[in-house]
Parts: structure tokens; sequence; C-alpha cells
């Protein structure tokens, strides 16, 4: 008997893993499907769709008064928001000198500095962090923080580092970020006040998650269907492997960090501290790539790196969240005062 519920524990507590992975090989077989260009018109069905579900779903579940509270966790935020906006690209900085001396291709580097210049996403680190029961409110407020943030300051941040930057389209940005999160919050929050709504009873969880692993389809077939780079074989494998490298060690920084600080943040925290603040987003990444090197022979070669991170952060987080959960439990749930 216990040979045979081994497979059922495994699948139940790393079914996101496995969705993921059944997601990857879907994708991989008929790309088209879910691409931007597909039946499934996923620039609707994913912004407006499964993105606004997850929200939707996070303002039922969240308790008003938790809001206010995270709210005023400003050494959280401060922390989330300096890892993201000064470390990752200082640290990108060091990274790209030390790839270097293996001959990667130098416009795959350019490509690794402006995915540490990007601002969090949206949908990927809260679903995570929910996941591996972290704060889901602080990962919320924070990812819709650094999107705006990443407004004013990934443009300078390109500049500084590229010599070249662009202007992110403020009210596309602001419109964006209004009706595929914020929205649904309030709505969430409307129906668990004044409806006889029972979440208890509702599977939001699972919902939320499958939610997730759509967005997480739809990324892979654009993924899948991505044209010629103009790279050599190597040089892709070489952007794999070092967009893999950079994520785990920026996850392993954040992770040791801020669990030094204990005082301040609880293991819930730490748990939204690991994915807001090395999770970068695509959304805004890739119109601001388009718009900068519009024309550009390299435009492909520069992407590569932003293309690859999206998924690999997706992967990588589905394969801690089981372990950040047990170590959530071992650590308890005692938060710190504000």
């Amino acid at each position: 008997m216990k040979y045979r519920t081994t497979p059922y524990r495994f699948l139940q507590k790393n079914w996101l893993l496995v969705g993921i992975l059944c997601c990857i090989f879907t994708a991989a077989i008929y790309p088209k499907l879910g691409s931007k260009q597909g039946p499934l018109r996923t620039e609707y069905t994913v912004k407006y769709g499964a993105v606004f579900i997850i929200f939707l779903i996070s303002g039922l579940s969240l308790k008003t008064d938790t809001i206010f509270k995270t709210i005023q966790q400003y050494k959280l935020h401060s922390f989330i928001q300096c890892f993201t906006f000064l470390f990752v690209p200082l640290f990108a900085i060091i990274f790209i000198k030390f790839l270097s001396i293996f001959g990667v291709h130098p416009w795959v580097l350019k490509g690794i500095i402006t995915v540490a210049s990007m601002p969090p996403p949206v949908s990927s680190a809260v679903i995570l962090t929910r996941a591996a029961q972290g704060n889901e409110t602080a990962a919320i407020f924070n990812s819709i923080l650094g999107s705006f943030l990443g407004i004013v300051i990934t443009p300078i941040l390109l500049l500084f580092q590229l010599g070249s930057t662009t202007v992110v389209p403020l009210l596309d940005t602001i419109f964006q970020l209004t009706t595929s999160v914020l929205l649904p919050l309030i709505i969430g929050q409307y129906l668990k006040r004044y409806t006889d709504v029972n979440i208890h009873k509702l599977p939001l969880s699972t919902i939320s998650q499958s939610a997730l692993l759509f967005v997480i389809y739809t990324t892979f077939c654009d993924t899948f269907l991505v044209p010629e780079t103009g790279l050599s074989a190597l040089d892709v494998l070489f952007t794999v492997f070092s967009v893999l490298l950079m994520q785990l060690t920026l996850m392993l920084i954040s992770f040791n960090i801020s669990s030094r600080f204990r005082r301040y943040f609880s293991p819930q925290d730490i748990i939204a501290i690991v994915f807001c603040s090395t999770h970068k987003s695509l959304t805004l990444g890739i119109p601001i790539l388009r718009i900068m090197f519009h024309g550009y022979s390299h435009l492909s070669q520069i992407s590569l790196p932003l293309l690859v991170y999206h998924p690999t952060q997706i992967i990588l987080g589905g394969l801690v969240v089981p372990q950040l959960k047990d170590w959530t439990h071992m650590q308890g749930s005692k938060r710190p005062p504000i």
C-alpha cells in the first residue's frame, strides 16, 4: 500500500511542476495553437482572462486588514525593490565580465544586461509565492509597485548600461496594470465583503495555479516559435546555461541575505522576496527591446536571454515551491512585528 500511494503523494506535492512539464511538452508538439497568432487569441485570453482570474482569486482570498498591514512593511518593500533595480543590474555587470572570458556572444551579453534592468512580472511571482505559502499580499504589492517603478527606472538603467534607451509606453502600461491586476483585486475584495460567496468551498488555489499553467503554456508556444537568431548552437547553449546560472545564483543570494534579517522578515516574507526580487517581466521587456533595436539585425540575439529567462524562472520556481513550503512549515509561521 505504501508503494501504491507514493506516486500519488508525489503528484499531489509536485503537481504544479508536473503541470509545467506537461505544458512544455504540449507546446513543443503544436506551438501555433497557443501562440499570439493562434486560434486561442492569447493576447486577450492571457491578459484579460488568465491573469484576471489569478488576481480575482487573490482578491477573494486576501483579508482586507492583511492588505493594509502588508502595505506598511516598508522594510520588506525596500529590500525587494532595491534588490530588483540595484543589486541585480550590478550583479549582471560582474556576471557578463565573467561570461566574456568564455567567449559568449557580445549581443547575448547585452541581452543579459537588458534582462537585469527589467521590473518584476505581475503573475508568475504572485502565484509561485502563493503556491509556496508565502506572503501573497506582499508579492502582489511589490509586483505592482515594481511595474510602476520600472516605467521610470528601466529606461534609465538601459541608458547607463547600453548607452541607448527608450520611453516606456506609460498610459498603455498603466491601463494594462489597472485592468488585469487592480480591477480584479478590487472586484474580489468587493465580492468577499458584500456577498455570500463561501471561498472555503471553492478550490481557489487549484484554479489559480491552473490559470498560471495556461500562461506558461502560451509562453512556451511563443518561445518555440522564435525565429532563427543567427547564433550558433553553442551560443544558444551558452545562453541557456548562463541564464540558468544567473537565476540560481540570484535566488540563493536573495534567500541567504533575507534569511539573515529574520528580525524583520518572516519565512513567508522571505518566500515573497525570493520570487519577486529575481523574476523579470517579459511583458514589458519585449516591447522595450523592439522599440530600442527596431531595424537592428541583432534584435533576435539580444532578445534571446529574456526569452530564455522567462520560462526558466517558472520552471525553477516550480522546482523550489515544494522545498520552500516544507521550509516554511519547519520555520513556523510567527510573523515579526512591523
